[in-house]
């Protein structure tokens, strides 16, 4: 057992089903550069990835375990992984930072797959990624996205297990909402009051909390907090992303203030009826883009700045797929994806209303604890 906390029989299955993937699509290797197809396939977990000053590579070969090639920093750490393979240099390089290192594994593949797709990013230098093309003229870089996403969206149970646990710390961290907020409280506060109670509970990081307040409801859902007291008849929104040994929750709360509006009510039995139903028809065989729908019929908004009513969650905090009119991926039993109904509110103002669910051969079960279906009044 790693640091990631499973065992290596996890990390071998998860290999086993991406050569079999592999071998469908005549890919020899998958070559990656991301924090979490690394922490995917081998249970490598660090802060480190912070630091942009470092690249680290992966190359998951069609038979045999990964190999690793990293800076000398993680090697040890590395090494505490099923991963026996570690290639590794001092960084950062004057001019040479693992580059030759890498071509050196992947000048033996022929057909590479990497990430090209949506929700990816290249980690690691444009020149770099440029001379490594060159130097392995003779081999194809193929976009392997939709077939690493095919192997992450369908969750083991000891991911869901993960999952659960830190959606069930932070359902007991929102049930302490009139402990931990009132009226005259500064929003910056209440984000530290938040987390506090988050680590208390046996989150192990919060990486992500946003929200919103304003009167009657709130204007956006990004922004940082600052000292804006809490008033009455004001709308509070927290929406957290607390880890637990690399797996995300990702849901929100609102809450209301010594009153609510008719309108802010309204909204919020509106946004509750719509979360219902997708909870209801999120099933094996029902596509995102259907899921969709079914909310955009009960909302009856067009447009909106969220953009989307849902997507995948696991090692990151928003995964594919998303809840969209245009995603077509079909549900599968395993996946654990967020239900979002967002709508907008008179005077630019707005409401979300976020559960995590899991998908199963039944009915889908919520992993969050349900909000009240009617807006919390403090």
């Amino acid at each position: 057992m790693n640091s990631s906390g499973f065992p290596d029989s996890e990390f071998e299955a998860r290999c086993e089903r991406a050569q079999i993937a592999m071998r469908s699509a005549k890919l020899d290797a998958l070559f990656f550069t991301s924090e979490a197809e690394m922490l995917y396939f081998t249970g490598f977990r660090t802060a480190f990835w912070l630091s942009p000053t470092r690249p680290w590579f992966l190359v998951v070969p069609v038979t045999g375990k990964p190999i690793a090639v990293i800076p000398a920093i993680g090697a040890d750490l590395m090494a505490g992984t099923w991963i026996d393979d570690i290639r590794s240099w001092s960084s950062p390089h004057e001019n040479d930072d693992g580059i030759s290192l890498l071509a050196s594994v992947l000048e033996n593949y022929s057909n590479i797959g990497m990430l090209k797709g949506r929700e990816s990013a290249l980690r690691m230098p444009l020149a770099d990624y440029e001379f490594l093309l060159g130097r392995l003229s003779g081999a194809t870089f193929h976009n392997a996205s939709s077939l690493v996403q095919s192997l992450r969206v369908v969750k083991s149970a000891a991911e869901i297990e993960k999952t659960a646990k830190i959606c069930q710390i932070a359902s007991a961290s929102f049930a302490k909402a009139s402990q931990l907020f009132h009226v005259g409280l500064p929003l910056d506060q209440v984000f530290k009051n938040f987390k506090i109670e988050l680590l208390q509970n046996g989150a192990e990081e919060v990486p992500y909390l946003v929200g919103g307040l304003g009167s009657g409801g709130y204007r956006d859902v990004i922004s940082p907090p600052d000292k804006t007291p809490i008033q009455s008849g004001d709308i509070l929104m927290l929406d957290t992303g607390a880890m637990l040994e690399g797996y995300y929750c990702d849901f929100d709360r609102n809450f209301a203030f010594g009153c609510a509006s008719d309108e802010a009510m309204r909204t919020y039995e509106i946004l509750y009826r719509a979360t219902d139903a997708a909870i209801k028809a999120a099933r094996p065989g029902i596509q995102c883009c259907e899921l969709w729908a079914i909310m955009q019929d009960i909302i009856s908004q067009k447009g909106g700045d969220v953009g989307r009513f849902g997507h995948g969650l696991g090692i990151q905090l928003t995964e594919f797929p998303s809840l969209v009119s245009f995603d077509q991926t079909v549900l599968q039993a395993g996946m654990v994806i967020t239900i979002e109904p967002s709508m907008g509110m008179s005077d630019g103002r707005m409401m979300v209303h976020e559960e995590n669910i899991v998908i199963t051969e039944g009915k889908a079960v919520l992993l969050s604890e349900r909000a009240s279906s009617e807006l919390p009044v403090l």
